[in-house]
C-alpha cells in the first residue's frame, strides 16, 4: 500500500514538473517563450513543458544546447534559435544532429548560423558536415596540447636549471670543504711541530 502511495507522489510530482513553466521564460498555452532572456547555454532550463509547439530561444547568449534537451518534445513544430552566438565545435553536433532529424514542417533551420570559429562564421549549422565540425575541435586539441607542451618543456628547462645548480653548488660546497679540512690539518701540524719545539728548547735549557 505504501508502495502504491509513494508511486502515486511520485507521478504527481512528474507530472506538475512537465507542466510547469521554466523560470525565466513565458508560457502561453502551448508556446514557450525564453527570447531576450540573456541565457547562456549554462543557465538555459533543463526541461520544457511537454505537449508544447512553438518555443523562442532567440537572442539570447547560447552557443550550444545541451545534449537531449529537445529529444522529448515530439510536438513541436516551431523553434527559433536566431541572434545567438552558435559556436561550431563539437558541443554543435547535437544541435546539428537534431535539427537533421525535423521534417520541413518544423521551421526551425533558419538564421541558426555559427559565430566561431572563424573558418565557418557565417554558415548554417545544417549545411556543416560531421568533418567540418571536428576538425574545429582537432584544432582546439591541437592548441591545448601545443600549450601542454610549451609548459612541459619549461617545466624541464627549471627542472635542469634546478639541477645544474645544484651540482654546482655541491661541487663549491665540495671545495670549501676540502680547503677547509687542509686548513685544519695544517694548522694541527704546524702545532704539533710548535709543541715539539717548545719541547726541545726547554730540555736543552735544563741541560
Amino acid at each position: 500500500m505504501k508502495g502504491l502511495l509513494l508511486l502515486c507522489l511520485l507521478l504527481l510530482v512528474g507530472g506538475q514538473r512537465s507542466l510547469a513553466c521554466p523560470h525565466p521564460c513565458t508560457c502561453d498555452d502551448k508556446q514557450v517563450n525564453c527570447s531576450g532572456k540573456s541565457l547562456t547555454s549554462a543557465s538555459l532550463p533543463t526541461h520544457f513543458p511537454d505537449g508544447i509547439t512553438e518555443l523562442h530561444l532567440h537572442n539570447n547568449h547560447l552557443t550550444h544546447l545541451p545534449n537531449g534537451i529537445l529529444d522529448s518534445q515530439t510536438s513541436l513544430r516551431s523553434i527559433s534559435l536566431h541572434g545567438n552566438s552558435w559556436v561550431c565545435d563539437c558541443g554543435i553536433l547535437y544541435l546539428r544532429a537534431w535539427l537533421l532529424r525535423q521534417p520541413a514542417s518544423v521551421t526551425s533551420h533558419l538564421s541558426v548560423s555559427c559565430s566561431s570559429p572563424p573558418s565557418l562564421r557565417g554558415r548554417q549549422v545544417v549545411s556543416l558536415s560531421e568533418q567540418e565540425i571536428l576538425e574545429s575541435c582537432h584544432y582546439w586539441y591541437c592548441d591545448l596540447a601545443l600549450t601542454s607542451q610549451v609548459c612541459l618543456f619549461v617545466f624541464v628547462v627549471v627542472q635542469a636549471a634546478l639541477l645544474v645548480a645544484l651540482l654546482v653548488f655541491l661541487r663549491k660546497f665540495e671545495r670549501l670543504f676540502k680547503e677547509a679540512r687542509r686548513t685544519t690539518e695544517e694548522s694541527f701540524t704546524a702545532g704539533e711541530s710548535q709543541k715539539e719545539n717548545d719541547y726541545t728548547t726547554l730540555r736543552d735549557s735544563d741541560i
